[in-house]
């Protein structure tokens, strides 16, 4: 990465090749951040507090084939992460009510119309979701949403049948669909034990799974027993006992941190003249400017983090 050069950041992904915090250039290009074990990630944001920043929008071709396009001014956000003419001409609009609706641009209808699967994921303090993912983000889903335990529970011919399925769980056992970001970067810093979590997982996908069967199910679908594997990486992460958070708010100021491990979104580092290492979620960045230099956090008073 440049030094004292704009970058955009579009968030963290996991590839074949682990995490990377995404990044669009000053020209639009697309480059990675790779967050291995022992990289710096030394940066200011260059954004104002409270604002972020449109991240474009997406046209889909077809099953494996999508462009992305760069917001024209970099925009202030105002749907999540996009202005409202970006949000207007972005095909994924469609794709949260396309089981309802049936609407979608052809090349969206062809993304949808592959395999999907239908899991429950289980997070450091036992809190458990349903979700669904395609057969090409089977594993980067779960690993991009930081889940510490994954099962898939069931299997759909196509996207519409598994929205549908995913929808029927929440409203026969109450399982949710959502996770708040915060939530789960908390319970990393006092997670429950790793059998008590596997075991909460397995008994929330057993349900899922009778459920299913139980005449509950669609045609095109059948229920599933498979054990997601989280990234080894991760372990560190998840199971290293309780934890300290990152005293700063990532999304302002100055930071830099020494990678020891990341899980979803979230990395545990060390910092400048301090022994402790923080749990922090790189997602405030999501939507932020930033430039990479010789920076440093600063170091917090001992009573701030250990009482």
């Amino acid at each position: 990465m440049k030094a004292n050069s704009p970058y955009l950041v579009r968030g963290v992904s996991w590839t074949p090749r682990g995490p990377v915090l995404g990044l669009s250039g000053a020209e639009g290009t697309a480059e990675e951040f790779q967050l291995a074990a022992g990289t710096e990630l030394r940066f200011q944001v260059l954004t104002t507090p409270g604002v972020r920043h449109c991240l474009g929008y997406s046209t889909v071709e077809g099953l494996t084939t999508r462009q992305q396009f760069g917001c024209l001014d970099y925009s202030h956000a105002e749907r999540g992460f996009q202005c409202g003419r970006c949000f207007s001409r972005d095909d994924f609009r469609f794709l949260h009510d396309i089981h309802r609706s049936g609407i979608a641009p052809p090349g969206l209808q062809a993304y949808v119309d592959q395999e999907h699967w239908l899991y429950v994921a289980t997070f450091a303090d036992g809190a458990s979701k349903v979700g669904t993912a395609s057969h090409r983000s089977k594993f980067s889903r779960l690993a991009e949403q930081g889940a510490v335990v994954a099962r898939y529970v069931g299997w759909a011919e196509d996207g519409r049948i598994i929205r549908h399925l995913e929808d029927a769980v929440t409203d026969h056992l109450g399982l949710g669909q959502a996770v708040r970001s915060a939530a789960k970067l908390v319970a990393l810093a006092n997670p429950l034990p790793a059998q008590e979590l596997d075991r909460i997982n397995s008994d929330k996908a057993v349900e899922v799974r009778l459920m299913l069967d139980g005449g509950n199910g669609l045609p095109g679908s059948h229920s599933v027993s498979e054990q997601w594997h989280r990234p080894e990486a991760a372990k560190a992460v998840c199971e290293a006992g309780p934890g300290v958070l990152y005293p700063h708010e990532l999304g302002a100021g100055r930071h830099g941190l020494r990678i020891s491990a990341a899980h979803g979104s979230y990395v545990r580092a060390g910092i400048d003249d301090s022994e402790v290492e923080f749990l922090a979620d790189l997602s405030r960045l999501k939507g932020k400017r930033i430039e990479f230099g010789q920076y440093s956090s600063d170091v917090p008073a001992v009573q701030e983090f250990l009482f």
